[in-house]
């Protein structure tokens, strides 16, 4: 009977899909850089951390961006692209995205140093 019970539902509607943590952070990841205009002079890409609980994906992007730079706008764009892509890639729900600045990088520091804004 269950065999008969289980021809019927179609190939494509049965058993589950799991999507790791870490490839929805590899998404995010991903998403975040191509939101950036450039990649800050000497700075690490963006890396991201998320937590997934029932199809919901919680999500932390790390970036290091230029100074002087209009960082709310830089920020804005890459918490819209992360929960796009994360939405559409891996069909979860993106509640939050907490963007986290981790470094500063200037091309004109006084002294004609280039490297970190301290």
């Amino acid at each position: 009977m269950a065999a008969a019970a289980l021809a019927r539902v179609p190939p494509a509607e049965r058993g589950a899909t799991t999507i790791a943590d870490r490839v929805v952070a590899k998404i995010a990841a991903q998403a975040a850089r191509e939101a950036l205009i450039e990649r800050a002079h000497g700075g690490a890409p963006p890396w991201a951390s998320v937590t997934v609980h029932h199809g919901t994906a919680r999500v932390r992007v790390t970036l290091e961006l230029d100074y002087p730079s209009d960082l709310g706008a830089q920020c804005t764009a890459v918490r819209r692209r992360v929960v796009q892509r994360v939405t559409s890639l891996a069909a979860m729900d993106v509640p939050e995205v907490a963007v986290q600045i981790e470094r500063l990088h200037s091309a004109h520091v006084p002294g004609g140093e280039q490297g970190r804004t301290r």
